[in-house]
């Protein structure tokens, strides 16, 4: 099984979402962990499905 690209990773107060090939953060911080989000970029990276959980997760912490 190869390495996956993208992971969440615990930081203080939430979740932020590591990318392993550039070696930085990707996105916004998140209250809840980004399973989806996180699912959608390792898999096919739809930009239209990317926006809607994108979406979703930040309206979640307001």
């Amino acid at each position: 099984m190869s390495r996956r690209r993208y992971v969440a990773r615990g930081v203080p107060g939430g979740y932020r979402i590591w990318d392993n090939k550039a070696r930085r953060y990707w996105g916004e911080h998140y209250q809840l962990c980004p399973d989806d989000l996180v699912r959608e970029l390792n898999s096919t990276a739809d930009p239209a499905r990317l926006t809607q959980l994108a979406r979703h997760y930040r309206a979640l912490k307001r």
